[in-house]
C-alpha cells in the first residue's frame, strides 16, 4: 500500500495542491480543472492554497458530479496553439514542453492585439501578452495570466556601434513595431517624455512583426537601429540600449484550465528546468516564472463565436 502524505486536520489549514489533490482523492493534476469549477482557493506566494473546511463544503455541494469523470471541453475548444510574438521566454518554454513529453503545442505569430484578439476568437488556447489587459477584457472575465518573465526592452543597433539617441532616431534606418505592439509603448512613452512625436517618427520607420525580425534586420544592415528586447540583442550580438522592463506571459481562458494541453503548459512553465533556461538569457528575470493568477473574477465560458465589436 502506498502512503499519502498526511493532510492537515484543522479546519483553519491552507492546503497546497498536493494536500488538497489528497483530500478529494484525486491526481494532483486535475486540481487544476477544478480552478474552473469554482473550488474555494487562495494565492500566498504565487502558489495555489486552499482553504480545508471550504474545500470540504465545496465538494459535498459538488457530490452529485464525479471529479475524476468530468470531461474537458472538447467539441468547441480551441486548437493547441500559442499566439505570440516570437519572444525568446515563448520559444523557451515551447521547446522544454516539447521534450518533457508533453501534448504538442504550435506557435503562431502575432503581435499583443493580435494575439488576443485570435483567444477572444477562440482559435487559440493562449496568447503572449504584456501591460495590463483592456478594461473591457477584464470586465468579460475568464481568463488567467500565466507568468513567464521579467523582461529589458529597448534599442538595438549593430555590434560595436551605440544605438543612436531618441532625437537622432528620425535621421537613421530604423526598425520598430506596429502600434498594436505592446513593446511600442515604452518607446512612444520616452519619446513622448522628451518631447518628441511618436507619428512622425513612424511614417519613416520600417515595421516589423517581431523582436526577432527587428533584430535580423538589424545585423543583416538592412537598419541602423531597432526596437527589440534584451534577449534577442544578446542572441545576435547587438548592441542594446535599455528604454525599460516589463512582465510578460501568457492569458488562458479560465474554461481551458483543466484541458490537458493547458495543464502541461502550466507544470512546464512551473518546472526548474526552464527557470534556469530563462536564467541563462541576458534581460530575464525568471523569479516569478510559473505563477498562474486568475486576472478576472467572473470566469464566464469562452464563447469562440463571439466577434470583437469595433467602434
Amino acid at each position: 500500500m502506498t502512503s499519502r502524505a498526511p493532510v492537515p486536520a484543522s479546519p483553519d489549514a491552507l492546503l497546497t495542491t498536493r494536500e488538497v489533490a489528497a483530500l478529494l482523492r484525486v491526481h494532483p493534476k486535475h486540481v487544476y480543472r477544478l480552478l474552473k469549477r469554482g473550488i474555494p482557493t487562495r494565492r500566498a506566494g504565487g502558489k495555489w492554497l486552499f482553504p480545508r473546511a471550504e474545500v470540504l463544503r465545496w465538494a459535498e455541494s459538488s457530490a452529485h458530479t464525479p471529479f475524476e469523470s468530468e470531461i474537458a471541453p472538447t467539441g468547441d475548444a480551441p486548437a493547441p496553439l500559442l499566439a505570440a510574438n516570437g519572444d525568446l521566454a515563448v520559444e523557451t518554454l515551447l521547446a522544454r514542453h516539447q521534450r518533457e513529453g508533453h501534448p504538442l503545442v504550435g506557435f503562431v505569430l502575432a503581435d499583443r492585439s493580435h494575439a488576443l484578439e485570435l483567444l477572444e476568437q477562440g482559435r487559440v488556447m493562449a496568447a503572449g501578452w504584456h501591460g495590463a489587459l483592456p478594461a473591457e477584457t477584464e470586465a468579460r472575465g475568464g481568463l488567467a495570466r500565466l507568468h513567464l518573465v521579467h523582461r529589458e526592452v529597448g534599442l538595438v543597433a549593430a555590434p560595436g556601434k551605440e544605438p543612436a539617441p531618441l532625437e537622432r532616431l528620425s535621421r537613421v534606418r530604423f526598425a520598430s513595431r506596429p502600434p498594436t505592439a505592446g513593446v511600442r509603448h515604452h518607446l512612444d512613452e520616452c519619446l513622448r517624455d522628451a518631447g518628441l512625436d511618436s507619428r512622425s517618427l513612424h511614417r519613416r520607420a520600417m515595421l516589423h512583426a517581431s523582436h526577432r525580425d527587428v533584430a535580423c534586420a538589424v545585423a543583416r544592415g538592412e537598419a541602423d537601429v531597432g526596437l527589440a528586447s534584451r534577449a534577442w540583442a544578446s542572441r545576435l550580438g547587438l548592441s542594446f540600449r535599455s528604454l525599460g522592463h516589463e512582465a510578460y506571459g501568457l492569458v488562458i481562458p479560465t474554461a481551458l484550465l483543466g484541458t490537458p494541453a493547458v495543464v502541461g503548459l502550466c507544470e512546464t512553465a512551473q518546472g526548474a528546468a526552464l527557470r534556469r533556461s530563462l536564467r541563462g538569457i541576458p534581460g530575464y528575470e525568471p523569479g516569478d516564472t510559473g505563477k498562474l493568477q486568475v486576472i478576472a473574477a467572473r470566469a464566464s465560458r469562452h464563447a469562440p463565436a463571439r466577434k470583437k465589436e469595433r467602434t
